[in-house]
């Protein structure tokens, strides 16, 4: 292993992948609701950031949101207290699980303040609350898989983002939330062609390096690499059926010639390598933005 720093941008890409897949695996037999949100919840914060709290868990105490020195009484918000959270996430089930008379994008917004209003878990919240809303457009047949990366113009704009749900929990105005985030999805999708067009333009480059390696089995790591960014080697034992020793082999050939580089050891001192050209065409900005 390289003793490299974790990435906390690797980390919780990583870790939101695998919350909103195992989510997505679920919704046949969990309506969108607690128990969903919960496992949900219970990956996404297998992340970097948040480590070690009750991930999972509802809040059994009252929390607050303001400055680091703020107290409940001068706090810029404070959620319902422990005891209503059973009612309340009951309604936002419901609401989450009925065709509305109203556009579903309007439903999304709608049940997004409301999350983010409960406020259900100590940590976490703006998180989970942000990878629903990709995930109830697929779990609605909207969108035949996660492709919008909605977390990014949000957090791009995040003053204006907080303006506009603060505005909804003090006034109960909606919509200045509700046309940020039509906003978002109109630029997020036009975000998300350019982003499938870089990834498309790397697996093409990547496979023409495999070629190179004389093994059937380099096209089929760099497509397994497409997947998924950050690759261990028992994932390429698994998926390849190869043994570890070639497992490692093929890896390392991938990371002379650019494809890979190593990262810190995973469960068990597996060894980790990062697509870091991938990683960066779904997490950096300048996809969205231009060169």
């Amino acid at each position: 292993a390289s003793g490299e720093t974790p990435n906390p941008d690797v980390e919780e890409v990583v870790a939101y992948i695998d919350a909103l897949e195992w989510g997505l695996e679920q919704v046949d037999s969990l309506p969108l609701g607690t128990r969903l949100m919960r496992g949900m919840h219970r990956r996404l914060m297998a992340g970097v950031r948040g480590r070690g709290r009750t991930s999972g868990e509802l809040r059994t105490t009252q929390n607050w949101i303001g400055a680091p020195s703020s107290t409940i009484e001068t706090a810029d918000f404070v959620p319902p207290p422990p005891q209503e959270l059973p009612g309340l996430l009951r309604d936002w089930e419901r609401f989450a699980n009925e065709d509305a008379e109203i556009p579903l994008l309007i439903q999304n917004a709608l049940l997004h303040s409301q999350f983010e209003m409960i406020h259900p878990f100590l940590d976490g919240n703006g998180r989970l609350g942000r990878l629903l809303l990709v995930f109830f457009l697929v779990s609605r047949g909207r969108l035949p898989a996660p492709l919008l990366y909605l977390s990014a113009y949000l957090e791009r704009d995040r003053q204006r983002y907080y303006a506009a749900l603060q505005s909804v929990q003090e006034t109960g105005d909606a919509m200045p939330w509700i046309e940020m985030f039509l906003t978002a999805v109109e630029t997020q999708a036009s975000d998300a062609v350019s982003r499938a067009d870089r990834i498309i333009e790397l697996r093409e480059r990547y496979r023409g390096v495999a070629a190179t390696m004389g093994t059937a089995n380099g096209v089929a790591l760099v497509d397994l690499v497409c997947e998924n960014p950050l690759v261990t080697t028992r994932l390429v034992e698994e998926q390849l059926g190869v043994s570890r020793p070639t497992a490692v082999r093929l890896l390392r050939h991938l990371e002379e010639r650019g494809v890979l580089s190593e990262g810190r050891s995973g469960a068990r001192g597996q060894r980790r390598y990062v697509a870091r050209e991938l990683m960066a065409a779904v997490t950096d900005e300048w996809v969205a933005e231009g060169p």
